[in-house]
């Protein structure tokens, strides 16, 4: 499979940009930064009374110029000619040897579209496979919301998926994609991480985390979306 590393980050970034290339060892797989964006991506809609009504208040700005951004890299690797993206944001510290085995795997002949090298939140999860890429490592499917967009591999396949099916944009992009019971991509990811997050001011803040503000109709028919979705999940490991 042929890979590309593609690192998010404000053109502004300079200090960040210069931490990570300093990181970046010379055998690495190819990479470059994608500048990332500061308002809505024209070929997206956002209307905060729909935000409202699906995430319990609106977007902050930082929060919609990283939907539109990551939306972009998807639309970017359907024009390039490689595989897929592994997308990196600019404060993390890779494991460039475990990024670069990805390569060797058939993740398209395992259903593996969408692959998550880090996430924020604690998430129920089921475990797929041992000795994934190296012998301590474990592939995962998380049945949870689980946030954070820190570092992913993306195929074709998901990013068409994800590029005809996130145009409304409702939720942090980091909430909709965790959203298999909705989109129908697994959710898989790696333990232990392949990678780090260093501790630096968010662009985006913190209080994005705050408490949402819903109908109590609206929450309980998403539960039962999810419920639904997770338990196909289990059927399918336990038929």
């Amino acid at each position: 499979m042929k890979l590309k590393v593609i690192v998010l980050s404000l053109d502004s970034a300079v200090d960040r940009r210069r931490e990570f290339a300093a990181g970046v060892p010379k055998d690495a797989l190819p990479w470059s930064f994608f500048d990332a964006h500061r308002s809505l991506d024209p070929r997206l809609h956002y209307d905060p009374a729909s935000a409202i009504h699906h995430k319990g208040r609106e977007l902050k700005p930082g929060e919609i110029g990283c939907y539109s951004s990551h939306y972009a890299i998807w639309a970017q690797l359907m024009d390039d000619d490689c595989d897929a993206y592994i997308i990196l944001e600019d404060d993390v510290v890779a494991d460039w040897r475990f990024l670069a085995a990805l390569a060797d795997e058939p993740l398209a002949d395992q259903n593996i579209h969408y692959l998550r090298l880090y996430y924020k939140k604690p998430s129920r999860f089921l475990e797929r496979r041992n000795h994934f890429v190296r012998r301590s490592t474990r592939l995962i499917e998380l049945l949870d919301l689980a946030f954070g967009t820190q570092g992913y591999l993306i195929d074709k396949v998901a990013a068409r998926r994800f590029l005809e099916g996130f145009r409304e944009v409702v939720r942090p992009i980091d909430d909709q994609l965790d959203r298999h019971w909705e989109h129908g991509v697994p959710n898989f990811s790696v333990f232990p991480f392949p990678l780090i997050e260093r501790t630096v001011p968010s662009e985006i803040g913190d209080n994005r985390f705050e408490k949402e503000r819903r109908p109590s109709g609206q929450i309980w028919k998403e539960r039962m979306k999810k419920r639904v979705g997770v338990a196909k999940r289990r059927r399918a490991q336990f038929p």
